[in-house]
């Protein structure tokens, strides 16, 4: 397992499921050429990218390509590093016939391809083991401030992702990520204590 500091972009949920078992890193997918229309993940990527840095993990087929392109001009240029995965014929496991251009995609890489490909767009790897932030986010936290586990917490959730221009179909699991990297503990807590104005002067500390 190795640690990649910069958001690394992917076009899938199973490439995502692929990377996760060899990488630690903050990994978006773009829902393929749902990314064309869904302005909030565009705004998502391009805060990520200004705080981290993002790289961009695209199958080689040709899909995979107007895809990083269209990323390539929603986000600055000196954000962005382009990871690419050799092209190689074959089938993924999952699925009963190849893609249209016969090549494997990034859930059909192996750790060596895909740390290669990271490795030679020149992603910021930390492969030191123990490492961890102690001043991040929590789970605990985000139970304390209503915003898991409670019975309003899913709306508490819509209105701080509103708040913050993120995308409104997150997970806690995802919302704590993105916080994590777009914010600090300290600031997340203290906002907590103040009123969000949502139309309805609504109270988000519990």
């Amino acid at each position: 397992m190795i640690r990649v500091r910069e958001v690394i972009a992917v076009e899938g949920r199973y490439d995502k499921s692929t990377i996760s078992n060899f990488v630690d890193a903050t990994i978006v997918e773009t829902g393929g050429f749902g990314i064309f229309k869904d302005k909030g993940k565009q705004t998502l990527l391009r805060t990520l990218a200004k705080e981290r840095g993002i790289i961009i993990l695209t199958d080689s087929d040709g899909a995979g390509m107007v895809i990083r392109n269209f990323l390539k001009g929603i986000v600055p240029a000196q954000y962005i590093k382009n990871a690419y995965i050799p092209e190689i014929f074959g089938k993924e496991k999952r699925k009963s016939s190849p893609s249209k251009e016969g090549k494997l995609g990034v859930e059909g890489m192996n750790a060596d391809a895909i740390i290669a490909a990271l490795k030679n767009a020149g992603a910021t790897i930390d492969e030191a083991k123990g490492h961890c932030r102690y001043d991040a986010l929590t789970k605990a936290d985000l139970y304390s401030i209503g915003l898991f586990g409670g019975a309003d917490s899913a709306n508490k959730r819509k209105i701080l992702q509103e708040k913050l221009k993120l995308p409104s179909k997150m997970s806690s699991n995802a919302l704590l990520q993105v916080l994590n990297i777009i914010s600090t503990r300290q600031k997340v807590l203290e906002l907590f204590t103040a009123k969000i104005d949502n139309g309805d002067n609504c109270q988000m500390s519990d």
